[in-house]
Formats: structure tokens, C-alpha cells, sequence
């Protein structure tokens, strides 16, 4: 609560007059060099909005006293370059996937559109550089769902997996819930933990390779080894789309995964298709 004004006995400095609690604030001002600054940094300010394009219109700005921009030029570099490019894009795009690969230019121009495209339009689900994330497989690491050749990249990025386009690839990982007990789902759960070598129940494991054959080997293959022409992951290799965590398994088990990617091919052109395709071909390691 405000109170009178008085020297603090233990500073010697004026109180400004407000108590909050028996505490008195100190009426202590900002340094001069600090005062100074700040000023000088208001009257630069206002110096450079007078002189550089600053404030925007309706549908233009104030250009500035200067009328300094670097638009034109930007403009004319653009304008000087964008041919280039489109004789690039016209050549991948009659040029087929493995001899852009053999081309070093061709390949060049590929790899930094194809990152281009990836970031803009692939990053938010697959991460930078193709590193994944739970519920989305990563790109980095040579193990493919539906394969890693280019030819088999390509469809996967123009149809996508599991949406309504007619030629994206279909699968479906079931859910297990009311078609087996809970006990039969954690014995699976253990099975899949001791194929990739981490801790698990003997007993619960043993049984859970019966179950396995009989539930889960037409997709998964013998001892997990993956499907790739209907998309089902290996499961012994430490690679989990959505985490290899007994509790995850089982949840995967119960429930069942059947995420989707969009076709790209309804939103990108031809050209970044195929430049999509190289460049994440090359992030996984260049599968034959």
C-alpha cells in the first residue's frame, strides 16, 4: 500500500513510497548508459523507417527516402535462372529414375529439389532427413515397408498406402482384441520382444510362437522376417514404426495399425514426383 516517501536506513536511498508485506521498494533508476542506449536505439529506429521500405499500405509500403530494395535484383537473378531450371525439369522429367541416377548433374539438381519438396511437404510427418517418428516409419534407415527401389519409392510417394486413390497399396494389421484373450496377446507381445533379443518370459515366448504361427506368420513370414508386396514390417530387426516397448507391442497387437499417406500424385507434379523419389532413395542408402 502506498506510504510516504523516506530514506531506506540500511541504503540510504529514497523508497518510492509503495510497501507490499513490510517490504519498501527502493526508488532506484536505470543506469545513464542504459537510458542512453535505449534512446539511441529509438532514434535509430525511426531514422532507418524514414529512410528504408518500412510501412506497409493497402496494397503496397513506403518505399523509403533512399528507395533502396533489393527486389529488382532478386527479380533479374530469378528471371536469369529459371530457364536453366526448366530445361533441368524437362530433362528429368522424360529422363527414367535409374538414369537420372547415372547422370551427376541430373542427379545434383534431383537431390537439392527433391530435398526441397521433402521439407515442404514430407518433413512434418517423416522428420528432416527422413529420421521418423512414432506412427511414421523412417526413411533413413534401408528397411522398406513396400520396398526401396526407386521404382517401388515412386509409388509409394504418387499413390501413398491405405487412402482412396485406386492404385494406392492396401494392407491391414488387425486388431486382436475379442479375437484372443489378453493372455494370448501378451504371450505374442513377449514373442515379438524375444525375436529381437530383448528381455522377455521364456514361457510366455514359447507360447506366444505358437500363437505367432497360427495369427500372424501369413503377413509377418516365418520368425517375422516381413512381407514386403503386402507391407508387413520384420519384426526382428529393431526397427518399430510406432516403438518396440512391450507395451506398445501389445497395444499394436490389440488394437491393430492402419496409418495412411495421402497420393501425392493428386498434389505434386510429375517432375518433383521423380525428384521426391531419388532424394529419399538416397536417404535410405540407395537400395537397388
Amino acid at each position: 500500500m502506498p506510504t510516504k516517501v523516506e530514506k531506506d536506513a540500511i541504503t540510504g536511498k529514497e523508497t518510492t513510497g509503495h510497501e507490499w508485506d513490510g517490504i519498501r521498494e527502493l526508488d532506484t533508476p536505470l543506469p545513464k548508459w542504459w537510458l542512453n542506449v535505449f534512446y539511441a536505439t529509438i532514434v535509430f529506429s525511426a531514422v532507418w523507417i524514414l529512410l528504408y521500405p518500412s510501412i506497409p499500405w493497402i496494397d503496397t509500403h513506403f518505399e523509403g527516402l533512399l528507395g533502396h530494395t533489393n527486389r529488382k535484383e532478386v527479380a533479374a537473378e530469378m528471371a536469369r535462372l529459371s530457364p536453366i531450371q526448366a530445361e533441368y525439369r524437362s530433362r528429368i522429367e522424360t529422363t527414367p529414375l535409374e538414369e537420372i541416377r547415372r547422370d551427376p548433374d541430373l542427379m545434383a539438381f534431383a537431390m537439392t529439389g527433391g530435398k526441397a519438396a521433402f521439407n515442404e511437404n514430407c518433413a512434418a510427418c517423416h522428420r528432416p532427413g527422413g529420421a521418423g517418428s512414432p506412427g511414421f516409419p523412417s526413411l533413413a534407415d534401408d528397411d522398406w515397408l513396400w520396398g526401396g527401389s526407386l521404382a517401388d519409392i515412386h509409388q509409394t510417394i504418387a499413390y501413398g498406402i491405405r487412402n482412396p486413390h485406386p492404385d494406392s497399396r492396401q494392407s491391414e494389421m488387425p486388431k486382436f482384441e475379442g479375437v484372443l484373450p489378453s493372455a494370448d496377446i501378451e504371450a505374442l507381445a513377449e514373442y515379438v520382444l524375444s525375436l529381437n533379443g530383448k528381455p522377455a518370459d521364456p514361457a510366455g515366448a514359447e507360447r506366444g510362437r505358437t500363437l505367432f504361427a497360427e495369427n500372424c506368420v501369413v503377413c509377418h513370414g516365418e520368425n517375422g522376417a516381413g512381407n514386403r508386396e503386402i507391407g508387413a514390417p520384420k519384426l526382428q530387426n529393431h526397427i518399430f514404426v510406432y516403438g518396440d516397448d512391450k507395451a506398445t507391442i501389445t497395444q499394436t497387437i490389440t488394437g491393430g495399425r492402419n496409418g495412411s499417406m495421402p497420393a501425392w500424385v493428386e498434389r505434386l507434379d510429375p517432375t518433383t514426383l521423380k525428384m521426391l523419389a531419388v532424394y529419399v532413395h538416397a536417404l535410405g542408402g540407395g537400395e537397388q
